[in-house]
């Protein structure tokens, strides 16, 4: 298995110009395809739980791994 990283970009529903960048990092066994495939189920959980945004635009990718 690994992590993917769904990159979500946000804007507040009451000010359109104020976004901001947010991460959902989950285990994956399939290809990049198929998280584009299963991201809408992540996505709605995310507005759910933060409904004074809205998702404006999102991508799959590879985390980035930075030594601490």
């Amino acid at each position: 298995m690994s992590l993917i990283d769904l990159v979500l970009t946000v804007c507040l529903v009451a000010n359109a110009n104020a976004c901001r960048t947010e991460h959902i990092y989950f285990e994956h066994t399939g290809s990049m395809m198929q998280c584009m495939l299963r991201a809408p189920i992540y996505i709605a959980q995310w507005t759910e739980d933060h409904p004074e945004f809205r998702v404006v635009r999102w991508h799959c990718s590879v985390p980035e791994y930075t030594d601490i």
